[in-house]
């Protein structure tokens, strides 16, 4: 489930989604659900990921509500307290946490994990050293949009983990320069850069959303039948498609 589409589903969705990918994965791979929203439903699809088998769950921020650092603290208490499955919690938009708050959530021994969505590389180097400071190894993720063309600054302060959009739309791109970012290829990381992940961070950057209707764009260009994106996000018109057609060819080119 792409985390971009969650607040579009309901628990029932939720949990259809978890059971589909339980049974693919075969315990192969963890699998982690997305909950969010208003506190109900966010409860309710966290209920629903751990029946059907869910490894752990990517706690997204509440919907539209600007809270305070205390409300954002008793979200995630709340969610801990309606499962017991190990959290990663999302730093980014209406959930952007500062480092008081991260030491609070320190003390919960669910949160497994910090996913940054803010890009403020400062702040997350402060959010590394203080789980250092707790004894607490924390899992820390760069979730920026397309994170290859950031990840070399997260590696740097001690966030060696990061999630691609552009795995679930073009593994063998994205798996490319996964190798060479683990071998510490420097020069194959910038021409794939170069040749597709920049000029698609462009592309992307057009309309407000793309970061999750391109992907299902490149899965339709890849035979794949996901069906459109839904309200309220749009799907690229005929021309940005033919450019993400064009994108994805230069990117392979490039392998």
């Amino acid at each position: 489930m792409r985390h971009g589409e969650y607040h579009a589903l309901s628990a029932g969705e939720v949990e259809a989604v978890v059971g589909t990918a339980v049974a693919a994965t075969a315990g192969a791979v963890p699998v982690l659900a997305g909950v969010g929203g208003p506190l109900g439903h966010a409860r309710e699809a966290a209920v629903a990921a751990a029946a059907r088998g869910a490894t752990g769950l990517l706690v997204m921020p509440p919907y539209l509500v600007q809270a305070p650092q205390a409300g954002l603290l008793r979200y995630v208490e709340a969610l801990a307290d309606a499962t017991e499955l190990p959290l990663i919690v999302y730093h980014r938009g209406n959930a952007a946490l500062t480092e008081p708050t991260v030491d609070r959530l320190l003390d919960l021994p669910q949160v497994a994990g910090i996913k940054d969505g803010v890009g403020d590389i400062a702040l997350a180097q402060r959010f590394v050293l203080a789980a250092e400071r707790a004894g607490r190894e924390l899992l820390f993720f760069n979730g920026l949009l397309t994170a290859e063309v950031s990840q070399a600054a997260y590696r740097s302060i001690g966030v060696p983990l990061y999630s691609s959009a552009v795995f679930a739309m073009a593994p063998d791109i994205a798996t490319a320069w996964f190798e060479a970012y683990r071998a510490g290829d420097g020069a194959r990381q910038r021409l794939l850069l170069d040749r597709f992940f920049v000029p698609f961070v462009r592309l992307r950057d057009e309309t407000p959303g793309f970061a999750v209707s391109l992907i299902k764009a490149g899965l339709r260009l890849a035979g794949l039948d996901v069906g459109p994106v839904r309200a309220p996000l749009t799907d690229p018109t005929p021309e940005q498609t033919a450019r993400l057609r064009e994108l994805l060819a230069a990117g392979r080119d490039a392998l």
